[in-house]
Formats: C-alpha cells, sequence, structure tokens
C-alpha cells in the first residue's frame, strides 16, 4: 500500500511550503500547503488532517499524492476553460475616469451616477457591453461604491426647520 503521508522534507522545501502557507491569497492554495506541513512535519494521517482542514480523507489523499508528483506546482489550481476576461486595463482605467466626473459634465441628462447608466454610457463609448455588476466588481477593485442617492427635501425658508418638526410632532390639544 502506498503511503498516505508526505516523506520528509528538505529544509528549502519546507521554507517554501511555510511561504506559500503564510502568503497565498487564495484560502484553498493555503488549505492545500497546510496538509502537506501537517503531513510531513507532524507525520498525521488523511484522516487526522481532514478533521484539523475540514476536508473529507479522499480530499487529503488527493492533494498529498499530488504533492508527491508534481511538488508545490501540484498544489495550484489546474488552469480552466471559460471565456477570457472582457474588461481590459483599458477600459478599467476609462471606467475610473468616467464615474469622477459628474454626468452633467459631458453632457448627460442626469446628476448622478447608476450602475446601470455607467455601464450604458461605457458601452456607447467603448463598444464593449457588461453588466453592472461587472461595472459595480471593477469600480469595487478601486475601492470606489456606488451608493443610492439620498434625497432631501430642502427650502430657502429660514423658518422651514421649526414648521416641519412642528408638522411632524403630534397635536396637543
Amino acid at each position: 500500500m502506498k503511503p498516505s503521508y508526505v516523506p520528509s522534507l528538505t529544509t528549502e522545501q519546507l521554507e517554501e511550503l511555510d511561504n506559500l502557507y503564510r502568503k497565498a491569497k487564495q484560502p484553498r492554495l493555503r488549505t492545500r500547503a497546510q496538509m502537506v506541513l501537517l503531513s510531513a512535519e507532524k507525520r498525521l494521517k488523511a484522516d487526522e488532517i481532514a478533521e484539523i482542514v475540514r476536508a473529507s480523507h479522499v480530499t487529503v489523499l488527493r492533494w498529498l499524492k499530488r504533492y508527491r508528483a508534481e511538488g508545490i506546482e501540484g498544489l495550484k489550481d489546474a488552469p480552466r476553460e471559460g471565456s477570457p476576461a472582457k474588461v481590459t486595463e483599458a477600459y478599467q482605467q476609462q471606467l475610473i475616469e468616467t464615474v469622477r466626473r459628474r454626468p452633467r459634465s459631458i453632457g448627460l441628462p442626469y446628476s448622478m451616477w447608476t450602475l446601470r447608466r455607467l455601464a450604458d454610457y461605457m458601452a456607447e463609448e467603448t463598444g464593449l457591453r457588461v453588466s453592472y455588476e461587472t461595472v459595480r466588481r471593477e469600480l469595487r477593485k478601486a475601492d470606489i461604491v456606488l451608493s443610492r442617492p439620498q434625497h432631501t427635501i430642502s427650502s430657502p425658508d429660514p423658518e422651514y426647520k421649526v414648521k416641519k418638526r412642528r408638522s411632524k410632532s403630534p397635536e396637543t390639544t
């Protein structure tokens, strides 16, 4: 029967795994590095590791086997098929420049951006139609969040606030 653990690793391999575990941005990659580290350093079995990382023992065995076969590169996700990203760097830059300008300043008949308006405007300007959700994600990458407009009613009357309070309070007679 094949071993269900990773044989002893060199210092360089341990450092490489530890570095991957500490600095990986993808949680799945961190978990896989943790599986290998627990197996190599603590000599834990697949069932024990599965309990720690909250995965099945079959999953742990799969990643330990893949590490033994391919090394640290084997822990990374294999490339998947799918359509390439539509949004280019130039599109994202133009989107950010656009959202920082007021719509009326570029000749549009409204004063505030919404995600739908922004998606429509960018489609006209760039010829690239993306969903408003894609626009929201791209803005979020740049730490820009569009919120709903807050409508307030005001009046030039200097006593407006007093009158407004009076109208809201219950009459005492």
